[in-house]
C-alpha cells in the first residue's frame, strides 16, 4: 500500500507498521524544513518492496536512483523531523484550540457547515461550506487572507475540489473554503480572519 503522508507526518502520529504502509512519501516544507527535499519510505521486509529505478547512471541509493544528493536539504529534513517529533503534541493541542475558535465563530454566522468528520481529521485544518456564496468571489474580496478552494497541488485549476465531490458534498463544492493554520498562527490573526470574513459574508448575503 502506498500512502501520501505529506500532510500527516509531523502533525499526527504515523506508524507504518500499525497502518500496514509499504511505501510512504513526505515533504520537508510541510514540517518547516527546507523546500525541494522529501523522503520515501520503502518497506524492506514482510513484504520486501522492490522498485524500478526512474533515473539510471551512478547507481546512488543502492541503485534506486542516480544523481548528486542534496545533503544540506537532507540534513534540514532530518532536523525538521526531530523538532516535529518533540513538539508535535503541544503544537497539535494549540492549533486545535485555534481551529475550533475559527470554526465555531464562522459556524455561528448560520448556513455554514463543516465538510468531513469533526473527529477524524488533522488538528490544524478545516474545510467549511458557506451555503449560497461562491467561494471564489468570497476569496477575491479578501486579498489579505490566505485561504483556498482546493489544495495547493491543484491551485492552477479553477475547478472545485474533486475530493468534496467524492465525499458526496458536490452541492457545496463551489461554496467551500479550506483554512490551514500553522504553528506560528496567533489568536489575533484568527480574530482578524473572523472579523473580515464575517463582514464580507454578511455583505454578500445582504446583496442577494
Amino acid at each position: 500500500m502506498f500512502c501520501d503522508g505529506t500532510q500527516a507526518v509531523g502533525k499526527v502520529m504515523v506508524d507504518v507498521q500499525e497502518e500496514g504502509i509499504d511505501l510512504m512519501c513526505l515533504s520537508a516544507h510541510k514540517i518547516y524544513g527546507p523546500k525541494g527535499v522529501g523522503a520515501l519510505y520503502v518497506r524492506r521486509k514482510n513484504p520486501r518492496v522492490t522498485l524500478l529505478p526512474q533515473m539510471h547512471g551512478g547507481g546512488h541509493e543502492r541503485g534506486l536512483r542516480s544523481g548528486t544528493l542534496n545533503v544540506t536539504g537532507i540534513i534540514g529534513l532530518g532536523k525538521a523531523c526531530a523538532i516535529a517529533a518533540d513538539e508535535m503534541w503541544d503544537d497539535a493541542e494549540g492549533l486545535s484550540v485555534l481551529r475550533t475558535f475559527l470554526e465555531q465563530s464562522l459556524l455561528d454566522l448560520g448556513n455554514v457547515f463543516v465538510n468531513g468528520s469533526q473527529k477524524h481529521r488533522l488538528p490544524h485544518v478545516t474545510n467549511l461550506a458557506f451555503a449560497g456564496i461562491k467561494a471564489d468571489r468570497l476569496i477575491a474580496q479578501l486579498p489579505n487572507i490566505a485561504m483556498a478552494m482546493g489544495s495547493a497541488c491543484t491551485s492552477a485549476l479553477p475547478e472545485p475540489s474533486h475530493v468534496l465531490k467524492a465525499m458526496g458534498r458536490e452541492e457545496y463544492a463551489n461554496s467551500s473554503i479550506r483554512f490551514s493554520l500553522g504553528k506560528y498562527t496567533t489568536k489575533e490573526e484568527i480574530e482578524t480572519v473572523i472579523s473580515e470574513l464575517s463582514a464580507v459574508i454578511n455583505k454578500m448575503r445582504s446583496e442577494v
